[in-house]
């Protein structure tokens, strides 16, 4: 009876300190930065090569979507660029013509005045050359004001052109940001719209344990710190990373429902996120939860 009277304190002392240093600090779930890739363009999906779980780079191409219509109207737009651009050549045709018609009154107005001062033409026939001479110069004038119209006209026409290669330009479907394909939207064939999702992807290369901390922790975690990071394994043993905190939040929240009791989902927490190295055994909303390791 006295052994067992002393080895009992002994089991309960071994058994509290066991649970109190391995009691875990925070919990919380799994989550990774989504990105939701849209369309750009309005038309038919041509291609869309993209699977639910497939790995894809940034930048990569992975379809795009019909640009007959926006083809046709670009060369049409080419077309009255060159129509209008050529509109420059007649005027200039016609504005040599006329400084030649000037030139050879030019040649007769010297003639007539040469015959005034001989007392052989009269001042009506000069009046009449320099009328002449004013009406020319109005009409060259005339003609070299139609330029700025011109130019306005094919920079209006080049800025659609442009704006027609960027919307054919934006009917490539490129990825983003490298990660695995979550959800796929769309399918080859489907006619799009913009903004339309056609699947969403994130990086799972690197995960991020959301979890809450009481503001009794809160003054002892900083950014950067190291912690432990468990993951159920079984229904009795966790696989064990490291983890690193990328943020805390600023402001306190309630508890969300999913952590623990009644009791404690009323309480006021911090976020925090902790980012973890990724194996491929993470997923997306799998629960977790941290030890802080002492400094």
């Amino acid at each position: 009876m006295k052994r067992l009277i002393l080895y009992l304190p002994f089991v309960l002392l071994t058994f509290g300190c066991r649970n109190g240093n391995d009691e875990p600090d925070a919990y919380g779930s799994f989550e990774a930065t989504e990105v939701t890739v849209s369309s750009l363009a309005n038309g038919r999906l041509m291609a869309l090569a993209v699977e639910e779980g497939q790995l894809l780079d940034s930048g990569q191409m992975v379809g795009f979507i019909d640009t007959t219509d926006l083809h046709l109207k670009k060369l049409q737009g080419m077309e009255q660029k060159n129509a209008t651009g050529s509109r420059k050549d007649d005027i200039l045709a016609q504005i040599a013509v006329q400084e030649q018609s000037r030139d050879n009154i030019l040649i007769e107005k010297d003639r007539v005045e040469k015959l005034l001062r001989d007392g052989a033409a009269t001042r009506k026939q000069l009046d009449d050359i320099n009328s002449q001479l004013k009406l020319i110069d109005r009409q060259i004038g005339a003609l070299k004001t139609q330029f700025g119209g011109i130019d306005d006209q094919v920079g209006s026409t080049e800025q659609q052109i442009a704006q027609l290669r960027e919307s054919i330009s934006n009917a490539r479907i490129l990825n983003p940001v490298k990660g695995t394909v979550l959800t796929k939207f769309a399918e080859t064939g489907e006619v799009t719209t913009f903004g339309k999702p056609l699947y969403r992807i994130a990086d799972l290369r690197v995960m991020e344990l959301r979890v809450y901390v009481s503001g009794a922790q809160l003054p002892h975690i900083k950014i950067g710190d190291r912690v432990e990071v468990r993951i159920d394994k079984d229904e009795k043993t966790n696989t064990k990373a490291e983890g690193t905190v990328s943020w805390i939040s600023q402001t306190a929240e309630f508890t969300p429902k999913t952590i623990q009791t009644k009791e404690e989902r009323v309480n006021l927490v911090y976020a925090v996120k902790v980012r973890v190295a990724n194996d491929g055994s993470l997923k997306i909303g799998m629960p977790g939860e941290i030890k802080f390791i002492s400094h």
